[in-house]
């Protein structure tokens, strides 16, 4: 069984209860995989990132298999505005957030509602530069654990979607982008859209952010934010001190 998120923004969660931590969203348009069901609920398998959650029932459309296949197969056609609006048939708007994806609509067995678009599209490979242009499109976004919007965003939802954007592949959590990449040595070695990684005292991931021009570094702490990076971490100058400890700097274009 396969489905697709046809409702804008619906929470991923840890266990199939609605009191369940939310783990990841999912976003309109982005379609999955259905590994399991019970009750109104079912276990998902994200089709981009392959993350696993659990779905309300009543919260996506199931779509063919052949349809999932064709998606699947496509670069990734994404709402490139911070928030736009998809028209339905009989004319109401739903609101849809940046990072939506817009491949289904051109699929009438899936777009049963006859979704329209007419805003913003991006879609393809992007240079470089490009990253640091789109993490900006998230500034002063509110930290939400799970978040992959404007509305609210967690570190490693952050980076995903600016590389998403982009069209780059990067997995869901910080410590599951840790591990792909090429490891830099120094900080001095690094651009302007590669990943900086930090540690707790355990020693495990548990921060992500974009590194900027002249040892700035964007990042979802709060807030989505800009602050100083030096050998250290992450250095916050309201409150005077170093915030993150710096574990390693991945490069991925």
């Amino acid at each position: 069984m396969h489905g697709i998120c046809n409702l804008a923004i619906v929470p991923l969660r840890a266990e199939p209860d609605d009191r369940s931590e939310i783990v990841s969203q999912v976003l309109f348009g982005e379609h999955f995989e259905v590994m399991e069901t019970q009750k109104q609920w079912a276990r998902i398998r994200m089709h981009f990132d392959g993350y696993e959650g659990w779905l309300d029932s009543k919260q996506f459309a199931e779509i063919p298999r052949a349809q999932f296949d064709s998606i699947s197969m496509e670069p990734a056609l994404l709402n490139g505005d911070l928030v736009e609006y998809v028209t339905s048939g009989n004319d109401l708007l739903m609101p849809i957030p940046l990072g939506a994806a817009l491949n289904f609509l051109d699929y009438p067995d899936i777009n049963r509602e006859n979704f329209r678009f007419e805003g913003l599209k991006m879609v393809g490979v992007k240079p470089k530069p490009h990253i640091i242009r789109t993490a900006f499109l998230y500034l002063n976004a509110p930290y939400l654990w799970g978040g992959k919007t404007p509305f609210g965003i967690d570190c490693s939802g952050f980076t995903q979607m600016v590389y998403k954007l982009n069209g780059y592949r990067l997995r869901r959590d910080a410590s599951q982008q840790a591990m792909e990449g090429e490891a830099l040595s120094f900080i001095e070695e690094s651009q302007a859209g590669d990943l900086a990684f930090f540690d707790n005292e355990e020693g495990r991931i548990i921060h992500v952010g974009i590194i900027m021009e002249n040892n700035y570094i964007i990042h979802a702490s709060g807030k989505v934010r800009i602050d100083r990076l030096d050998h250290l971490g992450i250095y916050n100058a309201e409150s005077n001190r170093h915030t993150h400890r710096l574990r390693v700097i991945k490069k991925y274009i």
